[in-house]
């Protein structure tokens, strides 16, 4: 066991077969551990996946580098497999109604992956602080991104924040008011499962001793009272600031280069994206693991 996690977490031998080395700085590297994956076989090893259960479950955010091609995301979704038969984790969710479990994150201009709409992910604008599924009454608890194309002029690049972090520059009203289900969200069109269901009503934060979850994509939430919206205000003022700019991790496509998936907890991080420079640029995503909102769905152990 010792000696695959030395294997996993150092790269003392992949320099010399790899090119694509992630160019990481001392801070991406406390807070995301790399685990160096040599062979597609490692997605059905037992102590590969207690190390990647492990990782998520303690950090919430770790980072997976493929020493082998896999353009069809063959690993990804063994592991995902596996990890739903030995962990415990629930299997990936669909992305819409016309969609399945993975979903090509690129500019498609001329087509559009689902009901002929196309997804903010499919365009090349910057995609503000946001969680994935906040729009379900069950999201999904984990997400990853495969890199199959960088971007090749520096644009792109992931931001990564953690709730916890957040909520400590929050007043506890606000807390309180975001934590009601005062709040009205939006399902963007290509992305409606049910015919018929355009939103849903609930909160957007989760806080219990040990424990918080979130859920935000500002451009499809709509607060209900004045309350929801005071606290709203605050919540985005402090999204806003220089002080949550310290906190945040920015992952740039040198440190998140082809063959890079990155892995998250969708309700203890917020993530975001800058400008994308490439057209070529794209990367797969996946999401499993859906459990309610709230107290059903409470668990950060």
């Amino acid at each position: 066991m010792q000696r695959l996690v030395r294997s996993l977490y150092t790269s003392s031998s992949w320099a010399a077969r790899s090119v694509n080395i992630p160019i990481r700085d001392q801070r991406i590297s406390d807070i995301v551990p790399l685990i160096n994956v040599s062979y597609p076989e490692c997605a059905s090893q037992a102590e590969h996946l207690s190390i990647i259960h492990k990782a998520l479950k303690d950090k919430g955010v770790l980072q997976l580098h493929l020493g082998f091609a896999d353009d069809n995301s063959h690993f990804l979704q063994t592991l995902l497999s596996n990890l739903n038969e030995h962990h415990n984790h629930g299997l990936p969710i669909t992305h819409s109604a016309e969609r399945g479990w993975f979903w090509d994150v690129r500019p498609t201009p001329e087509s559009f992956q689902s009901h002929g709409h196309q997804a903010r992910s499919e365009t090349m604008q910057e995609f503000d602080w946001h969680t994935d599924c906040n729009y379900e009454e069950s999201p999904p608890r984990y997400f990853a991104l495969q890199v199959l194309q960088p971007d090749r002029y520096g644009g792109g690049t992931l931001s990564v924040l953690k709730v916890d972090r957040l909520l400590r520059l929050l007043s506890p009203s606000a807390q309180e008011g975001l934590s009601s289900h005062d709040y009205r969200i939006t399902v963007p069109p290509e992305f409606i499962k049910e015919v018929g269901q355009k939103y849903i009503r609930g909160n957007l934060l989760a806080v219990y001793p040990g424990c918080s979850q979130l859920r935000f994509r500002d451009d499809i939430t709509e607060p209900l009272t004045d309350n929801a919206a005071r606290s709203l205000e605050e919540f985005k003022d402090v999204l806003s600031g220089n002080r949550v700019e310290e906190q945040t991790l920015n992952l740039t496509p040198q440190s998140l280069p082809r063959g890079s998936i990155i892995m998250m907890d969708n309700r203890r991080w917020l993530h975001a994206r800058n400008e994308v420079k490439d057209p070529l640029r794209h990367l797969r995503r996946v999401r499993w693991d859906a459990t309610p909102f709230g107290p059903a769905g409470l668990s950060c152990t």
